[in-house]
This record gives structure tokens, sequence and C-alpha cells, in this order.
């Protein structure tokens, strides 16, 4: 699989009810667990004081991952995702 960078900005649509906002966010922490378990979410981190996501997260490709990983994600209909591949550098100490 490759690795992603996605920075995720979720905007709910004015109007929209309390109620399915948390059932959403409720759901939203369900699939991330799953995503997390099957290898597709690595790591994710939230910049202080704000509201927008960085993860890195893996795919067979990016059409794989917007469709099949973050389209899975309960809240995606109010996400704007920005999604970087990465490739392997020579001087990564994490490399194997």
């Amino acid at each position: 699989m490759r690795e992603f960078v996605v920075t995720i900005t979720t905007t709910i649509p004015d109007g929209t009810d309390p109620a399915e906002v948390d059932r959403r966010r409720a759901a939203e922490h369900e699939r991330a667990k799953e995503l997390a378990a099957t290898g597709h979410l690595y790591r994710i981190w939230r910049p202080v004081g704000e509201k927008r996501s960085i993860g890195i997260w893996l795919a067979d490709n990016e059409q794989d991952l917007r469709e099949n990983v973050l389209g899975t994600l309960p809240l995606w209909p109010w996400m704007t995702a920005e999604v970087v591949e990465l490739e392997p550098h020579p001087n990564d100490p994490g490399r194997s």
C-alpha cells in the first residue's frame, strides 16, 4: 500500500440538527478505529487550536483512498481533503 498525508477540514452545514452531528461523530469514531485496525489509518493529529486533522493514511492509490477509505467516513460528505502521496526518502531513519 502507498502512504498519503491527508489534511481534512470538516464543515458542518448550517441548520444541521445537533443530534445528527452527534450521531455522525460517534459513528466516525467507530469507523476510524476500524480503519486503524485494517491498516488504512496509520496516524492522525490535530494542530493545536485548530479543528482540522492531519493524518497518515494507507491505500492502494489515491482513488482507492478517496472512494474506499475516506469515502466510508460518516462525516465525509462534510469534509474537504488535501491528499499528498508520499514516497520513501533515502535518508528516512525508519526505512528497513
